[in-house]
């Protein structure tokens, strides 16, 4: 018979031996996946944004976190100076992880769009956080203010995502995930 205070199983108490097992283990820390937009990877060059991205960035290339790149950052980086492409291909591909948009990705996108979280013309805005919203990521980061890291949009994205079934979606800007243990 169980009495408050104890701990539970799905079987009832929890055995001595496994509480005496559980305080002796490690506790396994999975590593986070992180979808990063395209405004984090160009941040790296741009003087108000360089320290926090640079950070993140590093992450990923030590393998303390995936990062999570989808077609269509690639397909905005196509555009972009060299040197910012290479900060992303200085990260190895074994602590990067490339989704592609689907068809539902892109149904996601359009219910933001319909619900008045963004607007038509930042229909690519609304895909980045359809991808990361399907992918299930920890965390999606942006420098993008306006559209995507700005607190009435989250929840308004996240609104749709609980109608439509999915998880909530975590949104924050690098500066907030990068460690600062060391200091």
């Amino acid at each position: 018979m169980w009495a408050a205070g104890q701990p539970l199983t799905a079987n009832g108490i929890m055995s001595r031996q496994f509480t005496e097992f559980c305080k002796g283990a490690v506790a396994v820390r999975m590593k986070q996946r992180i979808y990063t937009d395209t405004s984090v990877i160009g941040g790296c060059f741009d003087e108000e944004f360089a320290e926090a991205s640079g950070r993140l960035l590093n992450t990923f290339k030590t393998g303390e976190a995936i990062i999570v790149v989808s077609d269509l950052t690639l397909l905005e980086l196509q555009g972009a100076p060299s040197r910012v492409r290479a900060a992303l291909e200085d990260i190895p591909l074994a602590h990067r992880e490339d989704v592609e948009l689907t068809e539902e990705a892109a149904t996601l996108a359009e219910h933001y769009i319909a619900a008045g979280v963004v607007v038509e013309t930042k229909r690519v805005d609304a895909q980045h956080i359809a991808l990361a919203t399907i992918s299930r990521v920890d965390v999606l980061v942006s420098w993008n203010f306006k559209h995507i890291v700005n607190l009435q949009r989250i929840h308004g994205y996240n609104s749709v995502n609980l109608r439509f079934g999915y998880p909530l979606l975590e949104i924050r800007t690098p500066q907030e995930v990068v460690s600062y243990e060391t200091e």
